[in-house]
Formats: C-alpha cells, structure tokens, sequence
C-alpha cells in the first residue's frame, strides 16, 4: 500500500524547474499544460507554446508554475503595449493577438458546454469582438496608497493588495488617467491622508471614476474610511477645475475593515449630482452607486442580441429576471405589450422606475423580492410569458429561479452570461426542465482579459 500511495504523488515538486507543452488557456487566462503528464497552470504561457517553469504550488491534480522563459513561442504572441501589464492585475491577455483571444474565447464557451454542461452540438457563433479593443472601460475603482513618500494609484498586483501605480491604462477611458494623475498631485497638495489597509488608519481609500459614453464626463467618487477627511472638498474642488470632462465628485464613505470598495454614506461635494447616460436611445442618470455596464458600446451590442433573441410580442408579455435597474426590461416594453421586471435590491428598483419614468415606458412593472416568489405570485394571477430574459451574477442563476421561470412556460427563455462555467450548468438544469439550448452568440466586453461573455436562446421542447 505505501508503494501504492508514492506511485499517485504528483511527479513535480514546489521549487523544481520543468519544461511544460502549453494545450490552452484556463479560466483566468492562464496557460494549462502538462509537464510528464501532470497539469499545470502557468500565468503568461500562451496554447502552442513549450515554456520553462518554476513549480510553486502542487496540488494533488495539478500544479501552479511562474513562467520563467518561452522555449518555443506561439506565432500569435505580441509585445504587450502597456508598461506595467507584467505586474498588474487588470488585463491577462495583452500578449496574445486580439483575433486569437477570440478565438480562444469561443472554445472556453464551448468546452464549458461540453465538460459541465454535458451539451453537445450546440452552435457557438464567433465571438463578437471590438474593432478598437483598447481604451473601452467607462467605470474603474483605482485603490490608493503611499509608497516611497508619495500616494500611488492603480490596480493590485496579481494575487496581493500591493498597488502597482498607473500612469496610464490602456484600456480605460483616457479620462481616467487624467483624473488619477491629477488626484496624486491634489493629494500631496491638500496633504489628503491616504487609506493604510494592514494598520486600518488614514482616510482616502479608492478613487472610483465613471465616464458617460454617451457625453464624455465623468462622475469621481473618492472613497473614504470617515466622514471628516481635511483637504477633501478642496481635492474634489480641484479635480473639476483642473481636468475638463469630469462634471461631478463625491465622497462615498466606508469605515468597515473589508474588502469591499463602496460604504453606505455618499455626500455630495462637487459640480453636478449626476451624469447622464444613454443606451439604444435609452437615458439613465449615473450616480454614485448606479449600476452600468462598464463597456456601453459593447453592451449595446449585447442587448441587441438578447433582444432579437427573445422576440416581439406587440400583444403578449415578457419578463426580464435579475432586471437590476431596469435597461432590459425597458428595451423589450419597445416590442412587447408588457414586460415585468423583478429584482432582489429594493435600491436597483427605484432606479428602474426612476428610468422607466425619465424614458416615459408605461407598459413595464418592476417587483422587489426573490424571483422564486415572485414569479408563482404572477402565475397565480394570471401571468404568462412568451418570453423570459435573465441576466444573473457570476454565480448563475438559483435553481429555485430556473425552475419558477421553466414552470410558466414561456416559449423561449434568453439567458445573458457573465461565467461560461456557471452558464453552462443552468443550461443543463433547464435541459431537464425541459428547454432546449439552441445556440451560444458569445460577446467580447472586456477585451485582453479572460472575462467573455454570452447570450443563449432556449426555446421550449413540447412533449
């Protein structure tokens, strides 16, 4: 038996340098081989790629690896055009050419399909890409820091809370720059106290920026531990003075030891209360705390094709599942005779009837509560649906959700995915309710990174 045991030992150890054939990219985007026949995953390793790695974690399955040198390097890798893309944490694919991203894309859709979902067959369109894949983020949250006797602001480093300081980020909005370098300078000005997390002393936090697509301002958030915080009207003062474009600061307040960016206290400090923003000829006002899409151009795109998905019905209803604040369920009220939009956040709610009143849509309701008791309530009183739109988190949906929503019957249901990974279970749960999968139009939001989205008609299997 011990002999048993040391023949299962995984081959490689914490430390060893070994040589790994790359077959393809994980979930975070980085590269999964093998190095004599154990699994390994190496951050920066590219499929098509032999590489040398250094072992640093072993698992009895598989193994973590630093990227160490690029034996044989895949035609498709490129030099990275961002300065700090090798330190920081905000992008995982600026080394692989954008058509191969992709393309790579597409296949982690379809082996989710295949190996969780247990779904084979179904149409995966190609991904549907940006023509300009940079500068395409309108929301960021920039924590802050003090290091080497000055405030830095960026992103974290992979796997840390250690901020590497960006000047400049490709694939945000360029405003975004200009406030951050502007609000290093206004810290030093002001003699703004900056946020120590492992001591839980200083006041400014994060910097979270949001830009309008739709009017090019932005709306500044900076984020404290107190309310009280000397120097802070003056830096939001400054910061709409000094960098044209942003129309709005405030202060979000945050006292709690976590991880979590936003508190429950905003306090207006300067320039307007709100930005605008539209979507497929729809208006939103952006606060604080509203959610948005962070790639507007993209998610029209997205929309569009959830919304041919589901279908009209002048005369028939629709219901838009996780609505959050609306935008789904007010673009399908365009071709449907009424829409029912239900939210768990009594918060997104008001923002959804504020919407559908600042956009004059009269035929939707939204209902604050859990779906899974919500949706028999509108059963019982006579609701049925040719059409359900869901938009869960990465978690997916709840079982008792897909099960309420199969049991109304609706004709087709349209599912809009942020995980292939958690996508494709629900696919499979709603297989056994009886909802065929029909096909995957996956939708690239967040280029150079491993995020990928996916919109997937079902229609009804009639027995």
């Amino acid at each position: 038996m011990p002999g048993r045991r040391a023949d299962r030992s995984p081959p490689v150890r914490p430390g060893e340098t070994v040589t790994v054939t790359v077959t393809g990219l994980g979930h975070a985007g980085e590269g999964v081989g093998r190095a004599g026949g154990f699994a390994l995953f190496v951050p920066g390793a590219l499929p098509g790629e032999r590489v040398e790695a250094r072992v640093t974690e072993v698992h009895p399955r598989y193994g973590r690896a630093e990227l160490m040198r690029v034996l044989d390097p895949s035609p498709e890798r490129v030099p990275p055009p961002c300065g700090v893309y090798a330190r920081c944490g905000g992008c995982q694919l600026q080394h692989l050419d954008y058509a191969a991203q992709l393309r790579e894309k597409r296949q982690r859709v379809r082996d989710a399909l295949e190996r969780i979902g247990g779904l084979r067959g179904v149409t995966v369109h190609p991904v549907l890409g940006m023509a300009d894949p940079w500068w395409y983020r309108h929301k960021a949250a920039f924590p802050v820091g003090w290091a080497g006797g000055r405030a830095v602001l960026g992103f974290y480093a992979p796997g840390t809370h250690d901020i590497v300081d960006v000047v400049e980020c490709r694939i945000q909005h360029p405003l975004a720059s200009r406030v951050l370098a502007e609000a290093r300078e206004l810290i030093r000005e002001r003699d703004v106290s900056v946020y120590d997390e492992a001591a839980h002393r200083g006041d400014l936090r994060h910097v979270l920026v949001r830009v309008s697509h739709a009017t090019g301002e932005a709306l500044v958030v900076l984020v404290t531990a107190r309310r009280e915080v000397p120097g802070l009207a003056e830096m939001a003062a400054g910061l709409i003075a000094r960098v044209p474009g942003v129309a709005s600061v405030w202060q979000n307040v945050n006292p709690a030891r976590t991880n979590v960016i936003l508190g429950p206290e905003n306090v207006h400090l300067a320039g307007r209360p709100r930005i605008t923003e539209r979507i497929l000829g729809l208006e939103f006002r952006i606060s604080p705390v509203s959610f948005f899409q962070v790639n507007p151009a993209q998610a029209e795109i997205l929309y569009e094709r959830a919304l041919a998905y589901a279908g009209r019905g002048p005369r028939d209803v629709a219901v838009d599942l996780y609505a959050g604040t609306g935008t789904i369920s007010l673009l399908l009220a365009r071709d449907w005779g009424s829409v029912h939009g239900v939210e768990s956040v009594p918060e997104a709610v008001e923002d959804a009837w504020e919407n559908a009143r600042r956009n004059g849509v009269t035929n939707v309701r939204f209902h604050a509560g859990e779906a899974e008791e919500i949706l028999p309530r509108l059963w019982r009183e006579g609701l049925r649906p040719r059409a359900v739109v869901l938009d869960p988190p990465r978690q997916g949906a709840a079982r008792t959700v897909l099960e309420a929503a199969a049991a109304m019957g609706p004709e087709r249901i349209v599912y809009v995915s942020c995980n292939p990974s958690t996508l494709a279970r629900d696919l499979a749960i709603l297989a056994g309710l009886g909802y065929r999968t029909v096909e995957v139009q996956p939708v690239d939001m967040f280029p150079h990174t491993a995020h990928i989205e996916a919109v997937t008609l079902l229609h009804r299997e009639h027995r």
